[in-house]
């Protein structure tokens, strides 16, 4: 499969229930209003239960009494309840507990019968991610490379997104995920003709690496200056900026499921080159393109990989 070595563990998860609570009648959802005129921004932490820099983020917001100074803010732990299955010994496990938390925004599964903790979350966050003006969801990665945006092809975004410089790389979704419909995409979010505002994913590298829970903090600070709600000088960055347009999101239909090679994000494949097998399905590449997100392990009916062509 990928390129797989066992994680050093430099950051792990912490006791959440003090912000159980919250002030919103939602459980761990936290909102402050300025009483000025103003964007509202939603900071979203644990989405995936096992990525754990968006609660370092978020507890960095609310413990040092972060208000805004226009507008308001609302920080929210998504996922707790995989969150709180996290064992050390198995650390990519706690991802989700039944359903992925990040594909399941559409009305379909939100107003659907099926029951899970993702999706009982889910409906009970669901006001939450609509009342947002712009959204910023944080995330990490299973293998150790390099962060990056996602985000809906919308200029709106891309504006945001290269304003703020870092992540210096973007991949960009032209016609959405593929697999499901990630909360950046819920609502008037996923809508290109609205007056929707900015939603982001940040992708802020390797899951339980210190680094990647620094990143994930300076990325939420310049995301609220960067919409007026705090004070904050923007660091200029001359790091390129790197795009990728998303081509195809590849579900595994098989526990055979295998990569021609091991890898672990950003390996290039020529046109027709195999990328991957899936019992008798050989998968090529359609073009000269770039693996991203490529599965730890074949889990039929999750993620495999996804193909972009750099821009």
């Amino acid at each position: 499969m990928t390129a797989d070595i066992s994680p050093v563990l430099e950051v792990l998860p912490r006791d959440l229930s003090a912000y159980r609570q919250g002030n919103t009648g939602i459980p761990y959802v936290h909102r402050f209003d300025s009483g000025r005129p103003g964007p509202h921004v939603l900071v979203n932490a644990l989405t995936h239960g096992n990525e754990i820099c968006g609660m370092v983020a978020a507890t960095h917001v609310l413990e040092r009494g972060l208000r805004p100074l226009l507008g308001t803010l609302t920080v929210s732990f998504a996922n707790v309840a995989a969150y709180e299955s996290f064992d050390a010994d198995r650390p990519f496990e706690s991802r989700q507990l039944v359903h992925n938390l990040n594909r399941v925004w559409s009305p379909e599964w939100l107003e659907g019968g099926e029951d899970s903790p993702e999706l009982r979350r889910a409906r009970e966050l669901r006001p939450v991610v609509a009342a947002a003006d712009h959204i910023l969801d944080l995330h990490s990665t299973s293998q150790d490379v390099e962060p990056f945006w996602v985000y809906p092809a919308f200029a709106r975004n891309a504006q945001a997104a290269l304003a703020i410089g870092r992540p210096s790389v973007h991949l960009v979704m032209p016609r959405g995920l593929g697999s499901g419909t990630p909360l950046i995409q819920h609502g008037r979010h996923g809508d290109g003709t609205s007056d929707a505002g900015v939603a982001l994913v940040a992708e802020c590298g390797q899951h339980f690496k210190r680094a990647t829970a620094d990143l994930a903090v300076e990325v939420t600070l310049d995301f609220l200056a960067h919409f007026g709600l705090i004070e904050r000088e923007l660091v200029a960055t001359s790091t390129p900026q790197r795009r990728y347009e998303l081509l195809q999101t590849y579900v595994i239909r098989t526990p055979e499921f295998r990569f021609t090679r091991p890898l672990v994000g950003f390996e290039t494949f020529a046109a027709g080159e195999l990328v991957a097998t899936d019992g008798d399905a050989a998968l090529h590449a359609p073009e000269d393109c770039t693996v991203l997100m490529p599965a730890r392990v074949p889990i039929p009916g999750r993620e495999g990989f996804y193909l972009a062509r750099k821009l």
